[in-house]
């Protein structure tokens, strides 16, 4: 670890280590995040343009911040720009922005993203090297959404993150054509699940770049530093000591680097945006480890890790190019977090597994959450007073017991009892629920534009355990204080709705009927842990009739936008309130795998599973006091209560692949030094990768990203004609590996 660590590494890292990520974009406001190795006072600019970006104009929006001390060589910024007059910014126009860091003397934008090291970085498509961006405008027509869920550096496959710098690319000069906001809808980066090298890499950067080395809480006795626990060497440790589930079921290999400490967390989040502070090459696993399966799998990791650094600069262009907004899921702490009450007594009851999900949850907040929302991080809120805590606790190199005990308090985290050291819960009707601080953060937030609305639900922390239940049982995904707070309120503000409603949940509301099958026989045989049993809306039949009561008294279309499962898909559910005759449509639309593609989904993406599983309608009856749904062709004449509404589920064939042209050479993609990693056998088979075996028509089971985006009749004065809503998934082919294909899925919304 010699290398990434010490005076030289240091001085051979440019300025900026991460970014910039433009984030929270609005007419009156802009907000763009960036990590620097020193202190200093961040200046962002908003600038007109004209002749589509080409040439920049006069500043619009000014704004400034003083960088946050996270480590002695990590200073973090999320920076404001608000109106210079009384000049907003609108739908139909390309602004650029510029940073100016103002530290013992005055860096540009190009001067912080070089050194001697990296001589050369581009984030712009335009010659004056300023990042551009556009509002999302007044026509639903117009409208670009990308999503995109789980990314994992040795996952399978290539990166398809990359694929949406070419989309911009293509569309740099055209407001109403490029892509308008990116939605990353969970599991951006894998705290479990950590490949050795990637480990490796992690704790020597962030233990640099913090300048100290936390004590975690081996045990009650004992403690150790993250160097003193090595890649490959952490199984034991996070299953028994912290409690973490990820590695049962015969699941070990998934912790033997399991992320602990903040200065991993971190450096992971740089290490996922950047290139700068990974090193040039990565050791071979004869020089890292011993015996010839734990070489092979490092290699392996090796392998797929090299690919994901060759076109992270694409990356990094990418997202300082598109308003960007994050939410969690379970991996960007640890597989199951907050899945059941069992998980947060086993986990949350132990010094080590506390710690690391602090620790994962800091990270979070510092670099995902303040993007999100950056007036709560402002120095009088709560989000201002968790970064002074931070600044704090870093300060003394770990050892303030009060800021660590603030920084707790502020990301919500709940109490230990005095006796026991287990988590405190409340009641909140009939469901437990995660004590937290009144002053806690708040994760969920909304986004509102001309023409539609998102609504960021948060899955992870405001869950409901039922009282009168096993503590293992499925969980309410979002208890009832939080569905009044996170959906009936953002649902009921303004005159009127907007065109569409958007709705981000991290997890399926609905999901295949195998997947099904296989939860519930784990749920009655105990194995809730192997396949996240409960993080499906459907396994907790009262939640799911809570959303879709509480999403159609307000809307009479929604689309949701979810990943998790490794797969996309669309799936339709018609709505029919029985007595009054309303009806209304929920449109779920799945983007996953930006990069985790696995034997399973590649299976799904095939004809093999709609020969031998279809997917078939399903129907439901439902009641709305109490809610609760009951599946079923017919409704039962023998039940006292009739029901109130039924809902049909049927799932959206994905259209005929076609080539997506999105660059004509892709040289960016492969580098002649990667040597090509070992295929799976079926790779060999010479039927799989037929582009007839892999036309399946339920799900794109391949690394992809999605761009979802709107077809309306203009003619319609009266706006009562459908709306088409269209998903294409973007994914390279598995009949010629560098070409990039896309695949449609279309379904028509009701006018609000």
């Amino acid at each position: 670890m010699e290398h990434l660590s010490g005076d030289d590494f240091i001085a051979s890292l440019p300025p900026l280590l991460a970014g910039p990520v433009l984030r929270r974009t609005a007419p009156d406001g802009v907000t763009v995040w960036v990590a620097l190795k020193f202190a200093c006072t961040v200046k962002l600019e908003v600038l007109a343009t004209q002749q589509g970006g080409q040439q920049l104009d006069t500043p619009l929006l000014t704004g400034q911040r003083d960088t946050v001390a996270v480590g002695q060589h990590l200073h973090v910024a999320a920076v404001t720009a608000h109106p210079v007059g009384d000049q907003v910014l609108t739908g139909d126009a390309i602004y650029a922005y510029d940073l100016q860091f103002v530290a013992d003397q005055t860096y540009t934008l190009m001067d912080a993203l070089r050194s001697e090291r990296i001589p050369t970085a581009t984030i712009s498509y335009f010659n004056h090297q300023k990042p551009t961006f556009s509002l999302p405008p007044d026509r639903l027509s117009d409208l670009k959404i990308i999503h995109g869920s789980c990314r994992k550096p040795h996952g399978p496959g290539f990166d398809t993150l990359p694929i949406l710098d070419c989309l911009l690319e293509a569309a740099a000069t055209q407001p109403q054509e490029r892509p308008h906001q990116l939605f990353l809808t969970g599991d951006q980066v894998y705290g479990d699940d950590v490949a050795d090298p990637l480990q490796w890499v992690a704790t020597a950067v962030g233990d640099t770049l913090l300048g100290w080395e936390e004590s975690l809480p081996v045990d009650s006795r004992q403690t150790a530093t993250p160097k003193q626990l090595p890649a490959g060497k952490r199984a034991k440790l996070v299953t028994t000591q912290a409690g973490f589930t990820a590695g049962l079921d015969n699941k070990e290999e998934k912790v033997t680097s399991h992320f602990l400490s903040f200065g991993e967390f971190c450096a992971l989040y740089l290490l996922e945006r950047s290139p700068v502070c990974w090193p040039v090459d990565l050791p071979p696993g004869k020089e890292m480890t011993s015996g010839r399966q734990a070489i092979r799998r490092w290699d392996k990791d090796r392998h797929h890790i090299q690919q994901f650094m060759h076109t992270l600069w694409k990356v990094r262009r990418a997202v300082a190019n598109i308003p960007t907004y994050t939410v969690f899921d379970d991996h960007d702490v640890s597989d199951d977090w907050n899945l059941n009450q069992t998980w947060c007594l086993r986990v949350l009851g132990r010094p080590l597994g506390r710690r690391a999900v602090q620790n994962a949850l800091l990270g979070y907040a510092i670099f995902q959450a303040w993007g999100n929302t950056p007036w709560q991080f402002e120095a009088d809120q709560t989000g201002g007073k968790l970064l002074a805590a931070t600044q704090r606790w870093s300060r003394s190199q770990g050892t303030d017991g009060e800021a660590m005990a603030a920084i707790a308090a502020y990301l919500g985290l709940p109490p230990a009892h005095d006796h026991t050291g287990l988590p405190e819960f409340t009641q909140d009707q009939d469901v437990w629920v995660l004590k937290r601080a009144a002053a806690a953060i708040r994760w969920d937030y909304t986004v509102n534009g001309p023409c539609h609305e998102v609504i960021v639900l948060d899955t992870r922390t405001r869950r409901g355990y039922p009282i009168d239940a096993e503590p293992t049982a499925p969980p309410m995904l979002l208890c009832p204080s939080a569905f009044d707070q996170q959906l009936s309120k953002p649902l009921s503000q303004g005159a009127a709705p907007p065109s569409v409603t958007l709705v981000v949940a991290s997890t399926n509301v609905i999901s295949m009927k195998v997947l099904d099958w296989i939860q519930t026989w784990q749920l009655k045989n105990g194995k809730v842990f192997s396949a996240d049993v409960g993080d499906s809306w459907n396994l907790n039949e009262k939640a799911l009739a809570t959303l879709l009561t509480t999403l159609f008294q307000q809307r009479q279309s929604v689309i949701v936008l979810s990943g998790d499962i490794h797969y996309s898909s669309a799936v339709r559910l018609s709505y029919q309130h029985l007595q009054s005759g309303q009806q209304s449509v929920l449109v779920q639309l799945v983007s996953s795998a930006i990069k985790n593609q696995e034997l399973l989904t590649r299976l799904l993406h095939t004809r093999l599973k709609q020969w031998l599983l279809p997917e078939r309608p399903r129907q439901w009856f439902g009641w709305s006091d109490p809610p609760r749904m009951q599946e079923g062709a017919s409704y039962p004449s023998t039940r006292s209560q009739p029901p109130q509404w039924q809902c049909r589920v049927e799932w959206i064939k994905r259209q005929p692949t076609r080539s997506a042209t999105v660059d004509p050479d892709m040289f960016w993609l492969t580098s002649p030094r990667l040597k090509s990693a070992h295929l799976p056998v079926i790779d060999w088979l010479k039927f799989w990768n037929t582009r007839w075996f892999q036309a399946g028509q339920e799900a794109v089971g391949m690394n992809n990203i999605a761009l979802v985006h709107f077809q309306t009749d203009q003619r319609d004065l009266d706006q009562t004609a459908p709306i088409a809503v269209l998903q294409e998934n973007y994914w390279f082919s598995a009949w010629s590996p560098v070409e990039v294909v896309c695949s449609r899925f279309q379904t028509d919304l009701p006018q609000q």
